[in-house]
């Protein structure tokens, strides 16, 4: 056996392991598709229940209050989701900022500051609102005892500007975390072309506009595509943690929707044909993409 063979069945063993973690987490639960296509009744085995073929897919579009509830909540998604994208520039221009700065020691603590909150769970955070936020909260207190405030104002017991307080919550908790790649993307900038632009008497902000984030935007563009391949993940915890009674209306996001049906309204059989049909779209939209990134670009981001 030659020594290229050899050293590429090195590799592949190096990235076996992953190969079996991503087979078990990612392909083998799509087993669970099955459910989609019986009346499923917990705790009975599915080979005791009817199979029903596409009858819960049917249903989404035939039953009325189903479809009108579904349209809020793509409603949901959507609005969630643009937000999400137009926000997504921030992290590139915060990174720009951060590199700037000259002082090591406080940049490795403004870094390390914002990055933090990823790593904080959504109770967490939402434990951090309410204790801030509620109506007897830190905030409302000193606004009233400043006599800025009459009566408490409903932060959180609020449908008033929903997607924009969840928004700002994921900013605040992704926006260190998000710039990391772009960090790193700067740092692989050729320091030559900072000195030519020295040279020729650019200044700091020139040289950002003409040489940092030109070279950031390839970094940018593959993620604005990932993001938009995965238009309809909003992911569930911040949602989930946030909704109560004054705001599922416009909270509930298409995440937390099969959540609850499956859940909380015990329709597993249907919450697995609309998970189902969220999969299939975001294959189509991340294939899409694909071929967007190959016509613009020349590259394909899969």
């Amino acid at each position: 056996m030659s020594t290229k063979k050899v050293t590429g069945f090195k590799y592949f063993l190096w990235i076996l392991p992953f190969m079996v973690l991503v087979f078990l987490f990612s392909y083998f639960p799509l087993h669970g598709w099955i459910y989609a296509f019986y009346d499923y009744k917990p705790p009975r085995p599915l080979s005791k229940c009817e199979f029903v073929g596409l009858h819960w897919f049917e249903m989404l579009f035939s039953n009325e209050t189903q479809v009108s509830q579904l349209i809020q909540v793509m409603k949901n998604t959507f609005a969630m989701s643009i937000l999400g994208i137009a926000t997504s520039i921030l992290p590139l221009f915060f990174a720009i900022f951060l590199n700037e700065i000259k002082n090591k020691k406080f940049r490795t603590f403004v870094q390390t500051f914002t990055t933090l909150p990823n790593f904080i769970s959504w109770v967490l955070v939402f434990s951090v609102a309410f204790a801030l936020f509620s109506s007897g909260g830190m905030v409302n207190y000193v606004l009233m005892n400043l006599g800025i405030l009459k009566e408490p104002v409903k932060f959180l017991d609020s449908d008033s500007y929903t997607y924009l307080k969840m928004v700002l919550w994921s900013m605040w908790k992704g926006l260190g975390w998000g710039s990391i790649i772009y960090l790193s993307s700067i740092a692989g900038i050729d320091q030559e072309l900072y000195e030519a632009a020295s040279i020729d008497g650019a200044g700091r902000f020139q040289k950002m506009r003409y040489i940092t984030i030109p070279e950031l935007m390839p970094t940018f563009f593959v993620m604005l595509m990932m993001a938009v391949s995965n238009f309809l993940n909003n992911g569930m915890d911040q949602y989930y943690v946030f909704q109560n009674s004054f705001n599922k209306e416009h909270i509930q996001v298409l995440d937390l929707y099969v959540y609850n049906i499956g859940m909380t309204g015990s329709s597993y059989s249907l919450a697995t044909a609309i998970s189902m049909l969220k999969s299939v779209i975001s294959v189509a939209l991340l294939t899409v993409c694909n071929l967007v990134s190959k016509g613009v670009r020349g590259e394909t981001i899969i």
